[in-house]
C-alpha cells in the first residue's frame, strides 16, 4: 500500500519535505565509541531536521518517509509529532528496521558511522508519495542524501521534484554531499542534475569545489550563473554569497564565539532561509535569517535540539528583549 493510498484527507502545510531519519547513538563523558559504556540516545536527518527548525519557527512543515516498526523508529515518529511537524504521511514497516548512527566527536573533531543497509527509508519509492499532499504545499525541500539510498529512493526524489515543478511548488534543494554513501563520480551528475531543476540550490563551497571539481571561485561562480534558479553558496571566507539573476549578493556570518557542536548547523540554514522565502523576505535577508538560525544552532549538542524558536531569533536579531526570570 503507497502513501497515498493509506492517507486519503491530510493537513495542508507550507513546506514539505522527505528522506531518511535514523537512531542517533553518542558517547557520554567526553570519551571515544569504543571505550564508552554510556551513550545519549536522540535521533538525526537532514530533512526532519528542517521540518523541525521550520515547525519552531512558526510554520508548518511535513516529512514524509518509511521507518521501521521498532521502537526507535517509533520514537522518532513520537518526538517529530511532538515537535509540530506533521507525520501523517510517515508509514512503519514491520520487515525493515530503522537505520542507525552512532556519532562521536574526538579532539573537536566528529565522526559518523552509518548502520543503514537495507534500512526503512532505503525502500521507498515513487509509489509511496502522496502526490497532492506535495502540490497543496508551497516549497519542496530535497537534499543529496536521499538519492544516494538507492535506486528507487533516487527515483522518489525526481518524481517529487517533477509533480512539484508541475504545480509551481518551488523546490529548494541541499546538496548535503555524504562521501560515506556514494562516490564522487556517482554522486556528481545526479546531485548536479538536480542543481538544475532546483528554484533555490544550497551548497557549501567545499561541495561545490567537488561538483565542479575546480578551487577557482571565478569558475564556480561562472557554473552557477549557468543554472536557471538562484543559488545560495554557503562556507565561504565569513560569507554567504547570494546568486540571483546574474548578480552576486555577499551576506555577512553571524559569528559564534565559542560553538559547540557544529552538526545540524547547516540544517538550520536551510531552515531560516526557507522561514525568509515564507516570510516574504528577499533572498539576501532569507539568507541572513539562515546564517541567524544556523549560529544559533551550534550553541549545544545534537543535530536538532538547539534549533531555535522564532522568540529566540527575535532576541537575537535585537527585535525582542531577554527576561532572564
Amino acid at each position: 500500500m503507497s502513501l497515498a493510498d493509506s492517507h486519503q484527507s491530510f493537513p495542508r502545510v507550507d513546506v514539505v519535505t522527505f528522506g531518511e531519519t535514523m537512531g542517533l547513538f553518542m558517547p557520554m563523558g567526553g570519551k571515544d565509541i569504543a571505550h564508552s559504556t554510556l551513550f545519549e540516545k536522540s535521533f538525526g536527518g537532514a530533512e526532519s531536521n528542517v521540518a523541525i527548525g521550520i515547525a519552531r519557527l512558526g510554520y508548518t512543515a511535513g516529512w514524509c518517509g518509511l521507518l521501521g516498526d521498532d521502537p526507535i523508529g517509533r520514537h522518532i515518529g513520537k518526538v517529530l509529532r511532538g515537535e509540530g511537524v506533521d507525520v501523517s504521511q510517515v508509514r512503519f514497516l514491520t520487515d525493515a528496521n530503522t537505520g542507525l548512527m552512532l556519532r562521536e566527536t574526538i579532539s573537536g573533531r566528529s565522526a559518523v558511522y552509518y548502520y543503514r543497509k537495507h534500512s526503512a527509508a532505503s525502500l521507498m519509492s515513487p509509489a509511496d508519495l502522496n502526490e497532492a499532499y506535495i502540490t497543496n504545499a508551497k516549497i519542496l525541500h530535497i537534499t543529496g542524501i536521499t538519492p544516494a539510498l538507492s535506486d528507487s529512493c533516487h527515483q522518489t526524489v525526481l518524481r517529487a521534484v517533477e509533480v512539484a515543478k508541475s504545480q509551481q511548488v518551488k523546490v529548494c534543494f541541499d546538496p548535503n554531499l555524504r562521501l560515506k554513501l556514494w562516490p564522487m563520480n556517482q554522486a556528481r551528475p545526479i546531485l548536479l542534475e538536480l542543481a538544475k531543476m532546483a528554484d533555490y540550490f544550497l551548497p557549501g563551497l567545499p561541495e561545490l569545489r567537488l561538483l565542479y571539481q575546480t578551487d577557482d571561485f571565478a569558475e564556480i561562480l561562472e557554473h552557477v550563473q549557468a543554472l536557471p534558479g538562484a543559488t545560495i553558496i554557503k562556507g565561504g571566507a565569513n560569507e554567504t554569497y547570494v546568486h540571483e539573476c546574474g548578480k552576486i549578493t555577499v551576506v555577512p556570518h553571524v559569528r559564534v564565539e565559542r560553538p559547540t557542536d557544529t552538526v545540524g548547523a547547516g540544517d538550520g540554514f536551510c531552515a531560516g532561509f526557507i522561514v525568509g522565502l515564507l516570510k516574504n523576505k528577499s533572498l539576501a535577508e532569507s539568507a541572513h535569517l539562515g546564517n541567524v538560525v544556523g549560529a544559533i544552532a551550534v550553541g549545544s549538542p545534537g543535530d536538532w535540539e538547539a534549533l531555535p524558536t522564532w522568540e529566540k531569533v527575535e532576541q537575537a536579531l535585537g527585535a525582542r528583549n531577554h527576561i532572564e526570570r
